[in-house]
């Protein structure tokens, strides 16, 4: 057996867990054995039928999805499996004398460029890709597809990192952890993970090896320790920790207050009609932000207003006369739709996205106004907000602004995620409602490093002193101006973070369901003095570890057995 060791990642889904390991397969490569190709057409046909074959099966494993976020994901990784542009540039790298092996990866690696430069949602897609020639290298050479493996008992996952297509159909039941040493604190597993409350830690660099003869994990999701083999000391130890923290949250429901009273709005982040549905049987205060572009990924033509007006209606309904904040088509060069399609752009991740996008095509934005505005009328005592994203100038807040209020919607707000937004937030605060921090893309701008790309994911941290300050500028113009200021990134829904939220001025946190009931808990332990001198601390730092140590030291001891 394995002596015992300690690993540590990034905790992206808080949590404990311990049991056996089940190994994801691993992707197969390229042939290196393979000759060139003498006959390209026939080599051609043999790829088709291998990217028909996954198409297939993805479509099929669609129909298990965990949710309908993760069913359209599926669905559009079948429907990559078949692009024109693939199959044509296999048939290319074929006629070039490449093996059938090679023809893909060569392939891949070429469109995988382009999607890259796309950024944003496209860039996001070379995942999808990857996991495509994965599996169709597998079929053609006669080897399983990669992927989560047939286990007995419940288990903890351990990959390289997990495509779409398996978190998309994991059981929580059956998927005790997820470790993985790639991956980000913002990517599409660890997002899921939190969703689905499944313990989960990326960046756990040497985890794939150390897992060969070890037979179980021991997993804290929360802080990102991983300890393989753990002794029965160590299991009981962990079981400590969970039994705290259910003490700790069991406790932990109504409105979210500090413990001196400072109300603080806690709030859901979804992205269809059945997420809100989900999150709304949870015991928060509604939906701080309602991601609308998932109606118009993947299509050939925008959702009409009719569609449109269902899906929102629904979402309503389902929270009733809690707040549903909606945030307005975020697409465009970074998130390409077929039928808004604007041109090249040498920089599409910082080119006409979000807002800008929605200024070149009004009858989109026009489109989706007014089928919120049908939603809010249709029910009765809903309390919906509407906020645009990307917005970097006044001019632009007091553009949306006229127009979400010409059709008749009352609360009208912005996403700050540039540093000019938070800069400016006074004057930005000025011409609207209210303000939304988006900590995720706030993070990458302010850093200038794309937070896709996980080797940089310290540089990505919400604990950056730098995001922190831009976090302080944005609330301080929310008290000049009198306007409520929110979090809607993954920042908010870690208790301690939280906790520094608030300090800064953050009257609202949005974040996935599950970790709804431990910010309201580490909230209920503090007092909103303290809070700000954990905020002053953290901003005054010089690194992130110092900014979240620094915080860290003036919280209740109970506070970590909740992180």
């Amino acid at each position: 057996m394995t002596d015992r060791l300690v690993l540590y990642g990034i905790g992206v889904s808080a949590g404990t867990a311990h049991g056996p390991v089940a190994v994801v397969t691993p992707a197969v490569g390229i042939d290196e054995h393979e000759p060139a190709s003498v006959d390209p057409e026939a080599d051609g046909q043999r790829v088709r039928e291998a990217l028909a074959a996954v198409s297939e099966g993805l479509t099929a494993r669609a129909a298990h999805a965990n949710s309908e976020t993760s069913r359209a994901v599926l669905v559009a990784t079948a429907t990559l499996a078949k692009d024109r542009g693939l199959i044509k540039g296999v048939d290319r790298e074929l006629k070039k004398g490449a093996g059938v092996t090679k023809a893909i990866h060569d392939a891949v690696e070429v469109y995988a460029a382009k999607l890259r430069k796309l950024g944003g949602y496209m860039a996001d897609r070379v995942t999808d890709l990857y996991d495509i020639r994965d599996r169709a290298t597998a079929r053609v050479r006669g080897l399983p597809e990669p992927g989560v493996p047939d286990f007995d008992e419940p288990s903890i996952l351990v990959a390289q990192d997990l495509a779409p297509a398996e978190t998309a159909t994991l059981d929580p039941q059956r998927v005790l952890g997820v470790v993985t040493e790639a991956g980000g604190a913002t990517s599409h597993t660890a997002i899921l993970a939190a969703q689905l409350g499944i313990p989960a830690a990326v960046q756990v660099k040497g985890i794939a090896a150390a897992v060969v003869d070890a037979p179980t994990l021991a997993l804290d999701g929360g802080v990102g320790e991983v300890i393989v083999a753990p002794s029965e000391a160590d299991v009981t130890e962990l079981n400590e920790r969970s039994r705290r923290r259910a003490a700790a949250l069991a406790g932990s429901s109504g409105e979210g207050a500090t413990r001196d009273g400072y109300k603080v709005k806690l709030l859901a982040n979804i992205g269809t009609a059945e997420d809100a549905a989900k999150a709304a049987a949870f015991d928060l205060e509604g939906s701080g932000l309602f991601r609308t572009e998932f109606l118009f990924l993947d299509r050939d033509a925008a959702p009409s207003i009719e569609e449109q007006t269902e899906t929102y209606t629904q979402v309503l309904r389902s929270f009733g006369t809690r707040r549903v904040v909606a945030r307005t088509l975020d697409a465009g060069a970074d998130k390409p739709l077929s039928f808004a399609n604007l041109g090249p752009e040498e920089n599409p991740a910082l080119g006409r996205r979000g807002l800008r996008l929605s200024q070149q095509r009004e009858d989109l934005l026009d489109g989706q106004l007014t089928a919120l505005a049908n939603a809010r009328a249709a029910v009765e005592g809903s309390n919906l907000w509407v906020m645009a994203p990307m917005v970097a100038t006044v001019d632009e807040a007091r553009w949306f602004a006229e127009r979400a209020r010409a059709h008749g919607l009352p609360q009208v707000g912005v996403m700050v995620e540039t540093p000019a937004a938070a800069l400016r937030s006074t004057q930005v605060l000025s011409v609207v409602d209210f303000a939304s921090i988006g900590t995720n893309d706030l993070s990458q701008y302010t850093m200038a490093a794309d937070r896709l790309q996980g080797e940089l994911a310290g540089l990505l941290s919400p604990w950056q002193p730098a995001v922190l300050s831009m976090i302080r500028e944005t609330c301080r113009g929310g008290e000049a101006t009198g306007k409520p200021i929110g979090v809607c990134g993954e920042a908010g829904g870690d208790p301690l973070m939280a906790l520094v939220l608030v300090g800064l001025g953050v009257a609202s946190l949005s974040m996935a369901p599950t970790k709804v009931n431990a910010v309201r808990a580490a909230l209920r332990m503090h007092d909103r003095d303290t809070c700000r001198q954990m905020a002053n601390y953290a901003v005054d730092a010089w690194s992130a570890e110092e900014a979240r140590a620094a915080a860290l030291k003036l919280a209740d001891p109970v506070l970590r057995d909740l992180l």
